[in-house]
């Protein structure tokens, strides 16, 4: 366990493995809409084939560490004051989970975002910021990538804007890549066919050290479409 500098005042927020107990603990952050959801066998997938990558932040319940719901990897990464709003109401509370994975092969290996999500109570403190970092550095330092990319709606500026500002860039725009108002995050969303609210999405990567001539991030000067995805 690794401790951040924090006052004896501070209650520390911890970022640990998702267990399969958490799956009837995320409703505060499943319900809100602008949360990709999905079944339970797709949850399961990710805890039994990347439980390394399948990470929740959990909402500090005391300033003492062996009072907090700790696993051997856990990591405490942040600090709340006493007069936090947040830690009054919502002692235990899942503040928000990353959903990621590892895939491709040779240059093409790289780390995926699935999806990360934060709670509505919980955002505007870093928390997003966070768990992409995390992913970020499981990605160069475990599964030695050459990058990490997520795909999202062409539509969520709000979105774009926050991954650029984390330094990823637009690397192609996948044509119908939601389709028929699919909210999956990965490519079965598309399986059904072109609906009447198929929505584009823009491939966002960011290149690790591995790549260190940033090949991996020199966008494409077309779109492409679902079939020509290579993962």
């Amino acid at each position: 366990i690794h401790l951040h500098p924090h006052s004896t005042k501070e209650k520390m927020t911890t970022l640990r493995q998702f267990q399969m107990t958490d799956l009837f603990k995320f409703n505060n952050i499943n319900l809100d809409v602008l949360t990709e959801t999905y079944n339970m066998p797709f949850y399961l997938s990710y805890l039994s084939r990347w439980p390394e990558a399948f990470t929740v932040a959990q909402a500090p319940t005391s300033t003492s560490a062996s009072d907090l719901d700790l696993s051997p990897n856990s990591v405490l990464v942040s600090g709340y004051s006493d007069s936090d709003s947040h830690t009054k109401s919502h002692h235990c509370s899942l503040m928000g989970y990353m959903l990621g994975k590892s895939e491709g092969i040779g240059k093409g290996w790289h780390g995926h975002v699935s999806a990360v999500t934060v709670s509505p109570t919980y955002r505007r403190i870093g928390l997003a910021k966070t768990l992409m970092d995390d992913l970020e550095y499981l990605s160069t330092d475990v599964y030695n990538a050459y990058f990490v990319d997520l795909f999202v709606r062409a539509s969520n500026i709000l979105a774009i804007n926050m991954y650029e500002k984390f330094g990823y860039v637009k690397y192609r725009r996948v044509l119908d890549y939601y389709a028929g108002g699919g909210s999956d995050g990965s490519n079965t969303n598309t399986s059904e066919g072109v609906g009447e609210d198929s929505e584009d999405a823009f491939d966002m990567r960011k290149a690790l050290a591995r790549d260190v001539k940033k090949e991996s991030v020199i966008p494409l000067k077309h779109p492409v479409r679902t079939e020509d995805l290579e993962w």
